[in-house]
């Protein structure tokens, strides 16, 4: 993978357009090279923006930038939004409104419905997947639907790069807070030598998540941030740059 910026063909109608990009085609030096699209990390913040204003020649509007808290904030990204708000998701029935993640090991959840008509964006961390930002994204999405039609089109999910399963260390709390929630979570788990310590699938955690809410065309899911060095990895090294997830309703001309 050395494309840097593409857009990403899957199962969602024409009309619904995603973008991942990787770490590479931008301008920030090591330990952030080169395409770091966060100003929070530490990276020089006039060549973030120029590594952000090298997206405008695939984007058709600047996106709506978060300040992801590891929560389940959603933004109304059709309303006016003023400034980098404190959220994790966001979603929009607006053409050309461009709705952005951005991760370095946590995952990005892109949603579109089968009429082509909403899209969400999810940063879905172990927290915040815990405490219901997947849930709180299709809730605004639904009411969206609603308020639009009588009848509610199918819901699609894209998983996004994210730390894979034989990757994700985590602690027995983690463990036992998805399986106070949900005792299937069990399978996405696997025990270590070391006591307390277990391996997560936060790809298998998101899947049942979205099939508990009647999602179930999911794509994605394979990638691992950790073990692929053209993607930034927080828990590979700490001080790094952070990649982009993009969806849009492309607006058509009249």
């Amino acid at each position: 993978m050395t494309s840097s910026i593409q857009l990403l063909h899957w199962g969602a109608p024409k009309q619904i357009k995603t973008m991942i990009t990787n770490r590479h085609g931008g301008f920030s030096q090591a330990p952030f090279d080169s395409l770091n699209l966060g100003l929070h990390v530490g990276d020089d913040p006039v060549v973030v923006q120029k590594n952000r204003e090298a997206l405008k020649a695939v984007l058709p509007h600047e996106p709506v930038w978060l300040n992801q808290i590891h929560g389940t904030q959603v933004v109304d990204a059709d309303e006016h939004v003023i400034g980098v708000l404190n959220a994790d998701a966001s979603v929009t029935t607006t053409p050309g409104q461009v709705l952005a993640i951005m991760t370095a090991d946590c995952l990005p959840v892109l949603l579109a419905s089968k009429d082509g008509k909403v899209v969400g964006a999810a940063h879905a961390g172990w927290r915040g997947l815990a405490a219901g930002v997947i849930e709180q994204t299709v809730a605004l999405m639904r009411a969206k639907q609603s308020h639009q039609d009588k009848t509610q089109s199918e819901i699609l999910a894209y998983l996004g790069p994210a730390i894979g399963p034989h990757a994700f260390e985590v602690g027995s709390e983690v463990r036992e807070i998805f399986l106070a929630q949900n005792p299937v979570s069990a399978a996405c788990f696997e025990q270590l030598q070391e006591k307390g310590k277990y391996l997560a699938d936060i790809y298998g955690l998101a899947c049942l998540r979205l099939n508990a809410l009647g999602i179930d065309f999911i794509e994605g899911g394979s990638e691992c941030t950790v073990q692929n060095p053209d993607f930034f990895s927080y828990r590979r090294d700490q001080q790094t740059g952070r990649m982009g997830s993009f969806i849009w309703i492309e607006a058509t001309s009249s």
